[in-house]
Protein backbone atom coordinates (compact mmCIF):
# COMPACT_ATOMS: atom_id res chain seq x y z
CA UNK A 1 0.00 0.00 0.00
CA UNK A 2 1.49 3.34 -1.07
CA UNK A 3 0.80 6.21 1.30
CA UNK A 4 0.46 9.85 0.40
CA UNK A 5 3.53 11.95 1.19
CA UNK A 6 2.85 14.28 4.09
CA UNK A 7 3.78 17.93 4.52
CA UNK A 8 7.11 18.41 6.26
CA UNK A 9 5.53 19.52 9.54
CA UNK A 10 3.39 16.40 9.58
CA UNK A 11 6.52 14.33 8.98
CA UNK A 12 8.19 16.08 11.91
CA UNK A 13 5.23 15.23 14.12
CA UNK A 14 5.32 11.58 13.03
CA UNK A 15 9.04 11.32 13.80
CA UNK A 16 8.65 13.03 17.17
CA UNK A 17 5.77 10.72 18.14
CA UNK A 18 7.77 7.71 17.00
CA UNK A 19 10.62 8.64 19.34
CA UNK A 20 8.14 9.16 22.17
CA UNK A 21 6.60 5.74 21.45
CA UNK A 22 10.08 4.20 21.60
CA UNK A 23 10.84 5.73 25.00
CA UNK A 24 7.48 4.57 26.34
CA UNK A 25 8.09 1.07 25.03
CA UNK A 26 11.61 0.93 26.41
CA UNK A 27 10.46 1.50 30.00
CA UNK A 28 9.14 -2.03 30.37
CA UNK A 29 10.92 -4.01 27.65
CA UNK A 30 14.53 -2.82 27.62
CA UNK A 31 15.89 -6.06 29.16
CA UNK A 32 14.54 -8.31 26.38
CA UNK A 33 17.05 -9.39 23.69
CA UNK A 34 15.34 -7.73 20.72
CA UNK A 35 14.81 -4.54 22.74
CA UNK A 36 18.52 -4.41 23.57
CA UNK A 37 19.43 -5.07 19.94
CA UNK A 38 17.14 -2.24 18.80
CA UNK A 39 18.51 0.11 21.48
CA UNK A 40 22.14 -0.37 20.43
CA UNK A 41 21.44 1.78 17.36
CA UNK A 42 18.03 3.15 18.28
CA UNK A 43 18.30 6.42 16.34
CA UNK A 44 19.25 4.63 13.12
CA UNK A 45 16.51 2.04 13.69
CA UNK A 46 13.86 4.68 14.41
CA UNK A 47 14.74 6.68 11.28
CA UNK A 48 14.57 3.49 9.22
CA UNK A 49 11.19 2.65 10.78
CA UNK A 50 10.03 6.21 10.08
CA UNK A 51 10.97 5.90 6.38
CA UNK A 52 9.15 2.59 6.09
CA UNK A 53 6.03 4.10 7.63
CA UNK A 54 5.74 7.25 5.55
CA UNK A 55 6.46 5.41 2.28
CA UNK A 56 4.14 2.49 3.03
CA UNK A 57 6.93 -0.09 3.19
CA UNK A 58 6.54 -1.17 6.80
CA UNK A 59 6.02 -4.89 7.36
CA UNK A 60 5.22 -6.63 10.62
CA UNK A 61 7.97 -8.90 11.94
CA UNK A 62 7.82 -12.37 13.45
CA UNK A 63 6.12 -12.85 16.81
CA UNK A 64 7.39 -15.10 19.59
CA UNK A 65 4.82 -17.56 20.92
CA UNK A 66 5.09 -19.05 24.41
CA UNK A 67 2.99 -20.27 27.32
CA UNK A 68 2.70 -18.62 30.73
CA UNK A 69 1.27 -20.58 33.65
CA UNK A 70 0.32 -17.79 36.07
CA UNK A 71 -2.03 -16.39 37.10
CA UNK A 72 -3.73 -18.79 34.65
CA UNK A 73 -2.28 -20.81 31.80
CA UNK A 74 -2.45 -18.87 28.55
CA UNK A 75 -0.77 -18.43 25.21
CA UNK A 76 1.21 -15.24 24.60
CA UNK A 77 2.40 -13.81 21.29
CA UNK A 78 5.12 -11.23 21.88
CA UNK A 79 5.63 -8.83 18.98
CA UNK A 80 9.11 -7.83 17.86
CA UNK A 81 10.31 -4.70 19.67
CA UNK A 82 10.11 -2.46 16.58
CA UNK A 83 6.50 -3.57 16.11
CA UNK A 84 5.78 -2.70 19.75
CA UNK A 85 7.06 0.81 19.05
CA UNK A 86 4.55 1.06 16.20
CA UNK A 87 1.79 -0.26 18.49
CA UNK A 88 2.53 2.46 21.04
CA UNK A 89 2.64 5.09 18.30
CA UNK A 90 -0.76 4.04 16.93
CA UNK A 91 -2.54 3.75 20.28
CA UNK A 92 -1.23 7.16 21.39
CA UNK A 93 -2.97 8.61 18.33
CA UNK A 94 -6.26 6.77 18.86
CA UNK A 95 -6.57 6.69 22.64
CA UNK A 96 -8.01 10.23 23.04
CA UNK A 97 -10.84 9.24 20.69
CA UNK A 98 -11.40 5.94 22.46
CA UNK A 99 -11.54 7.70 25.83
CA UNK A 100 -14.34 9.93 24.52
CA UNK A 101 -16.19 6.84 23.30
CA UNK A 102 -15.78 4.35 26.17
CA UNK A 103 -18.11 4.30 29.15
CA UNK A 104 -16.61 5.08 32.57
CA UNK A 105 -17.00 1.52 33.76
CA UNK A 106 -14.88 -0.33 31.22
CA UNK A 107 -11.62 -0.89 33.05
CA UNK A 108 -9.03 -2.70 30.94
CA UNK A 109 -5.91 -1.01 29.60
CA UNK A 110 -6.99 2.56 30.43
CA UNK A 111 -4.96 5.07 32.38
CA UNK A 112 -6.30 5.36 35.92
CA UNK A 113 -8.94 2.70 35.23
CA UNK A 114 -7.12 -0.57 35.81
CA UNK A 115 -7.95 -3.58 37.91
CA UNK A 116 -7.98 -1.87 41.31
CA UNK A 117 -10.23 0.91 40.00
CA UNK A 118 -12.51 -1.77 38.54
CA UNK A 119 -12.76 -3.64 41.84
CA UNK A 120 -13.48 -0.43 43.75
CA UNK A 121 -16.17 0.51 41.20
CA UNK A 122 -17.93 -2.86 41.47
CA UNK A 123 -17.84 -2.57 45.28
CA UNK A 124 -19.44 0.88 45.01
CA UNK A 125 -22.13 -0.34 42.58
CA UNK A 126 -23.08 -3.23 44.86
CA UNK A 127 -23.26 -0.95 47.89
CA UNK A 128 -25.38 1.57 45.96
CA UNK A 129 -27.91 -0.97 44.67
CA UNK A 130 -28.19 -2.75 48.04
CA UNK A 131 -28.27 0.49 50.07
CA UNK A 132 -25.06 -0.66 51.75
CA UNK A 133 -26.40 -4.23 52.05
CA UNK A 134 -29.56 -3.13 53.86
CA UNK A 135 -31.79 -3.97 50.87
CA UNK A 136 -31.88 -7.05 48.65
CA UNK A 137 -29.85 -6.76 45.45
CA UNK A 138 -28.46 -9.30 42.99
CA UNK A 139 -25.16 -9.73 41.16
CA UNK A 140 -24.82 -11.23 37.70
CA UNK A 141 -21.32 -12.07 36.52
CA UNK A 142 -20.67 -13.30 32.96
CA UNK A 143 -17.70 -14.19 30.80
CA UNK A 144 -17.21 -14.42 27.01
CA UNK A 145 -16.01 -17.82 25.88
CA UNK A 146 -12.59 -17.77 24.16
CA UNK A 147 -12.87 -14.02 23.71
CA UNK A 148 -9.55 -13.01 22.11
CA UNK A 149 -9.44 -16.11 19.91
CA UNK A 150 -12.95 -15.50 18.53
CA UNK A 151 -12.77 -11.78 17.75
CA UNK A 152 -13.86 -11.42 14.12
CA UNK A 153 -10.97 -9.44 12.57
CA UNK A 154 -12.96 -8.23 9.56
CA UNK A 155 -15.77 -7.01 11.77
CA UNK A 156 -13.27 -5.27 14.06
CA UNK A 157 -11.41 -3.73 11.12
CA UNK A 158 -14.57 -2.44 9.44
CA UNK A 159 -15.75 -0.80 12.67
CA UNK A 160 -12.35 0.73 13.35
CA UNK A 161 -12.19 2.18 9.82
CA UNK A 162 -15.66 3.68 10.15
CA UNK A 163 -14.82 5.12 13.58
CA UNK A 164 -11.48 6.60 12.44
CA UNK A 165 -12.97 8.09 9.28
CA UNK A 166 -15.69 9.77 11.34
CA UNK A 167 -13.64 10.90 14.34
CA UNK A 168 -9.94 11.21 13.46
CA UNK A 169 -9.02 14.67 12.18
CA UNK A 170 -5.22 14.38 11.90
CA UNK A 171 -3.53 14.89 8.53
CA UNK A 172 -1.85 11.51 8.94
CA UNK A 173 -5.18 9.66 8.78
CA UNK A 174 -4.03 7.53 5.84
CA UNK A 175 -1.05 6.32 7.91
CA UNK A 176 -3.32 5.47 10.85
CA UNK A 177 -5.67 3.46 8.61
CA UNK A 178 -2.69 1.76 6.98
CA UNK A 179 -1.36 0.61 10.35
CA UNK A 180 -4.77 -0.54 11.58
CA UNK A 181 -5.12 -2.64 8.41
CA UNK A 182 -1.71 -4.25 8.87
CA UNK A 183 -2.04 -4.93 12.59
CA UNK A 184 -5.65 -6.15 12.77
CA UNK A 185 -5.36 -8.41 9.73
CA UNK A 186 -1.93 -9.80 10.60
CA UNK A 187 -1.70 -13.54 11.27
CA UNK A 188 0.65 -13.73 14.26
CA UNK A 189 1.09 -17.49 13.86
CA UNK A 190 2.70 -17.08 10.42
CA UNK A 191 6.42 -17.86 10.72
CA UNK A 192 6.25 -17.25 14.45
CA UNK A 193 9.09 -18.27 16.75
CA UNK A 194 7.95 -20.87 19.28
CA UNK A 195 9.69 -20.43 22.63
CA UNK A 196 9.64 -23.54 24.77
CA UNK A 197 8.29 -26.91 23.70
CA UNK A 198 5.12 -27.82 21.82
CA UNK A 199 4.18 -30.02 24.78
CA UNK A 200 3.64 -26.77 26.72
CA UNK A 201 0.42 -26.39 24.68
CA UNK A 202 -0.74 -29.95 25.44
CA UNK A 203 -3.48 -29.14 27.98
CA UNK A 204 -4.38 -25.69 26.62
CA UNK A 205 -7.92 -25.78 25.15
CA UNK A 206 -8.11 -25.07 21.42
CA UNK A 207 -10.38 -22.08 22.02
CA UNK A 208 -7.51 -20.44 23.92
CA UNK A 209 -4.90 -20.72 21.17
CA UNK A 210 -4.38 -18.74 17.98
CA UNK A 211 -3.13 -21.92 16.33
CA UNK A 212 -6.72 -23.27 16.38
CA UNK A 213 -8.88 -20.20 15.73
CA UNK A 214 -11.56 -20.09 13.03
CA UNK A 215 -10.47 -18.43 9.77
CA UNK A 216 -10.27 -14.66 10.07
CA UNK A 217 -10.59 -14.70 13.85
CA UNK A 218 -8.34 -14.01 16.80
CA UNK A 219 -6.08 -11.31 18.23
CA UNK A 220 -2.79 -12.17 19.96
CA UNK A 221 -2.80 -11.86 23.73
CA UNK A 222 0.27 -9.85 24.66
CA UNK A 223 0.01 -7.03 22.13
CA UNK A 224 -0.86 -3.53 23.35
CA UNK A 225 -3.07 -3.02 20.30
CA UNK A 226 -4.97 -6.25 21.01
CA UNK A 227 -5.92 -5.08 24.49
CA UNK A 228 -7.16 -1.68 23.32
CA UNK A 229 -8.90 -2.97 20.18
CA UNK A 230 -10.62 -5.68 22.25
CA UNK A 231 -12.02 -2.95 24.47
CA UNK A 232 -13.27 -1.15 21.37
CA UNK A 233 -14.80 -4.38 20.06
CA UNK A 234 -16.90 -4.89 23.21
CA UNK A 235 -17.86 -1.25 23.62
CA UNK A 236 -21.15 -1.86 21.80
CA UNK A 237 -21.94 -4.48 24.46
CA UNK A 238 -21.40 -1.81 27.13
CA UNK A 239 -23.87 0.45 25.35
CA UNK A 240 -26.35 -2.38 24.90
CA UNK A 241 -26.36 -3.29 28.60
CA UNK A 242 -26.45 0.25 30.00
CA UNK A 243 -28.78 1.86 27.44
CA UNK A 244 -30.88 -0.84 25.75
CA UNK A 245 -31.27 -3.08 28.82
CA UNK A 246 -31.17 -0.12 31.19
CA UNK A 247 -28.78 -1.75 33.68
CA UNK A 248 -26.65 1.20 34.79
CA UNK A 249 -24.83 -0.62 37.57
CA UNK A 250 -22.47 -2.40 35.24
CA UNK A 251 -18.72 -2.82 34.85
CA UNK A 252 -16.45 -4.73 32.49
CA UNK A 253 -12.80 -5.76 32.57
CA UNK A 254 -11.92 -7.18 29.13
CA UNK A 255 -14.48 -10.02 28.72
CA UNK A 256 -15.34 -10.36 32.42
CA UNK A 257 -18.39 -8.25 33.31
CA UNK A 258 -20.76 -7.67 36.21
CA UNK A 259 -24.34 -6.38 36.39
CA UNK A 260 -26.02 -5.39 39.66
CA UNK A 261 -29.77 -4.85 40.07
CA UNK A 262 -32.47 -4.98 42.73
CA UNK A 263 -34.72 -7.11 40.51
CA UNK A 264 -33.53 -10.66 39.88
CA UNK A 265 -35.86 -11.08 36.88
CA UNK A 266 -34.15 -8.17 35.12
CA UNK A 267 -30.83 -10.00 35.37
CA UNK A 268 -32.28 -13.36 34.30
CA UNK A 269 -33.68 -11.66 31.21
CA UNK A 270 -30.36 -9.86 30.66
CA UNK A 271 -28.57 -13.20 30.23
CA UNK A 272 -30.83 -14.15 27.32
CA UNK A 273 -30.61 -10.71 25.72
CA UNK A 274 -26.82 -10.50 26.05
CA UNK A 275 -26.39 -14.00 24.65
CA UNK A 276 -28.48 -13.09 21.61
CA UNK A 277 -26.70 -9.74 21.14
CA UNK A 278 -23.21 -11.24 21.31
CA UNK A 279 -24.06 -13.92 18.73
CA UNK A 280 -25.78 -11.58 16.27
CA UNK A 281 -23.55 -8.51 16.54
CA UNK A 282 -20.10 -9.82 17.50
CA UNK A 283 -20.06 -13.54 16.63
CA UNK A 284 -19.28 -14.35 20.27
CA UNK A 285 -20.76 -16.66 22.92
CA UNK A 286 -21.15 -16.49 26.67
CA UNK A 287 -19.14 -19.08 28.55
CA UNK A 288 -21.69 -21.73 29.60
CA UNK A 289 -19.89 -22.60 32.86
CA UNK A 290 -19.05 -19.06 33.95
CA UNK A 291 -22.45 -17.63 34.80
CA UNK A 292 -22.97 -16.44 38.34
CA UNK A 293 -26.25 -14.98 39.66
CA UNK A 294 -26.54 -14.53 43.42
CA UNK A 295 -27.69 -12.21 46.17
CA UNK A 296 -25.20 -9.41 46.78
CA UNK A 297 -24.73 -10.42 50.41
CA UNK A 298 -23.25 -13.75 49.35
CA UNK A 299 -20.42 -12.01 47.53
CA UNK A 300 -18.79 -12.31 44.12
CA UNK A 301 -15.33 -13.07 42.82
CA UNK A 302 -13.94 -10.43 40.46
CA UNK A 303 -10.39 -9.90 39.15
CA UNK A 304 -8.74 -12.18 41.66
CA UNK A 305 -10.53 -10.88 44.76
CA UNK A 306 -13.70 -11.88 46.56
CA UNK A 307 -16.11 -9.02 47.32
CA UNK A 308 -18.18 -9.54 50.47
CA UNK A 309 -20.26 -7.07 52.54
CA UNK A 310 -17.91 -4.36 53.82
CA UNK A 311 -14.73 -6.23 52.97
CA UNK A 312 -12.66 -7.50 50.04
CA UNK A 313 -10.55 -10.65 50.24
CA UNK A 314 -7.61 -11.67 48.09
CA UNK A 315 -8.62 -14.72 46.07
CA UNK A 316 -6.81 -18.06 46.12
CA UNK A 317 -5.49 -17.53 42.58
CA UNK A 318 -3.34 -14.58 43.69
CA UNK A 319 -2.21 -16.28 46.91
CA UNK A 320 -1.31 -19.50 45.11
CA UNK A 321 0.43 -17.57 42.34
CA UNK A 322 2.59 -15.69 44.84
CA UNK A 323 3.45 -18.94 46.63
CA UNK A 324 4.46 -20.61 43.35
CA UNK A 325 6.55 -17.57 42.44
CA UNK A 326 8.43 -17.87 45.75
CA UNK A 327 9.06 -21.56 45.03
CA UNK A 328 10.43 -20.71 41.57
CA UNK A 329 12.80 -18.13 43.04
CA UNK A 330 14.00 -20.58 45.68
CA UNK A 331 14.92 -23.07 42.93
CA UNK A 332 17.14 -20.41 41.35
CA UNK A 333 19.28 -20.35 44.48
CA UNK A 334 20.62 -23.76 43.52
CA UNK A 335 22.19 -22.31 40.34
CA UNK A 336 23.89 -19.48 42.21
CA UNK A 337 22.69 -15.91 42.52
CA UNK A 338 23.06 -13.61 39.51
CA UNK A 339 21.80 -10.18 38.58
CA UNK A 340 19.17 -11.88 36.40
CA UNK A 341 17.91 -13.90 39.37
CA UNK A 342 17.71 -10.82 41.59
CA UNK A 343 15.86 -8.97 38.84
CA UNK A 344 13.38 -11.84 38.47
CA UNK A 345 12.72 -11.85 42.23
CA UNK A 346 12.18 -8.08 42.36
CA UNK A 347 9.86 -7.98 39.34
CA UNK A 348 7.83 -11.06 40.24
CA UNK A 349 7.43 -10.44 43.97
CA UNK A 350 6.75 -6.71 43.67
CA UNK A 351 4.06 -7.41 41.07
CA UNK A 352 2.17 -9.61 43.55
CA UNK A 353 2.79 -7.27 46.50
CA UNK A 354 1.59 -4.35 44.39
CA UNK A 355 -1.76 -6.12 43.96
CA UNK A 356 -2.06 -7.34 47.52
CA UNK A 357 -1.15 -4.09 49.27
CA UNK A 358 -4.49 -2.56 48.25
CA UNK A 359 -6.33 -4.94 50.56
CA UNK A 360 -6.08 -6.13 54.17
CA UNK A 361 -3.25 -8.58 53.55
CA UNK A 362 -0.40 -7.37 55.78
CA UNK A 363 -0.31 -10.56 57.87
CA UNK A 364 -0.82 -12.75 54.81
CA UNK A 365 2.08 -11.08 52.97
CA UNK A 366 4.40 -11.51 55.94
CA UNK A 367 3.39 -15.14 56.42
CA UNK A 368 3.87 -16.10 52.77
CA UNK A 369 7.27 -14.44 52.57
CA UNK A 370 8.89 -15.28 55.88
CA UNK A 371 7.57 -18.84 55.98
CA UNK A 372 8.51 -19.79 52.41
CA UNK A 373 11.34 -17.63 51.04
CA UNK A 374 14.78 -19.26 51.22
CA UNK A 375 16.69 -17.40 53.97
CA UNK A 376 19.77 -17.06 51.77
CA UNK A 377 17.94 -14.45 49.67
CA UNK A 378 18.01 -11.94 52.54
CA UNK A 379 21.69 -11.38 51.84
CA UNK A 380 20.72 -9.75 48.53
CA UNK A 381 17.33 -8.13 49.18
CA UNK A 382 15.25 -6.70 52.00
CA UNK A 383 11.58 -5.80 52.53
CA UNK A 384 10.14 -2.33 52.96
CA UNK A 385 8.77 -1.66 56.44
CA UNK A 386 5.16 -1.95 55.24
CA UNK A 387 5.87 -5.22 53.35
CA UNK A 388 4.85 -3.62 50.07
CA UNK A 389 8.01 -4.20 48.01
CA UNK A 390 11.40 -5.89 47.87
CA UNK A 391 14.50 -3.71 47.55
CA UNK A 392 17.99 -4.72 46.41
CA UNK A 393 20.74 -4.18 48.97
CA UNK A 394 23.19 -1.45 47.93
CA UNK A 395 26.20 -3.67 47.35
CA UNK A 396 24.27 -5.75 44.81
CA UNK A 397 22.64 -2.92 42.84
CA UNK A 398 25.49 -2.92 40.31
CA UNK A 399 24.76 -6.55 39.44
CA UNK A 400 21.11 -5.67 38.93
CA UNK A 401 21.96 -2.71 36.68
CA UNK A 402 24.26 -4.91 34.64
CA UNK A 403 21.39 -7.35 34.06
CA UNK A 404 19.14 -4.54 32.90
CA UNK A 405 21.64 -3.24 30.36
CA UNK A 406 23.46 -6.32 29.14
Amino acid sequence: MQLQLFHSYVNDEILEDLFEAYYGCRKNKRNTPNAVKFEMEYEKNLFQLYDELIYGQYEIGRSTAFIVKRPVKREIFAADFRDRVVHHYLIKKLNPLFEELFINNSFACREGRGGHFGIRTIVDLIEKESMNYKMKAFILKLDVQGFFMNIDRKLLFDRLVKFINEKYLGMDKSLILYLVDLIVNNDSTFKCIVKGKFIDWADLPNNKSLFHTPDGCGLPIGNYTSQVFANFYLHILDEFVTEKLGVRSYGRYVDDFVLVHTNKKVLVNAVREIEKFLKEELNLMLHPQKRYLQEAGKGVEFLGVFIKPNRVYIGSRIKNGFYESIRDVNKMMGDGVSGDNILHLIQSFNSYLGMMVHYSTFRLRKKLIFKNLDKRWWKYVYLSRDVSKFIVRKRYKQSLLASLHK
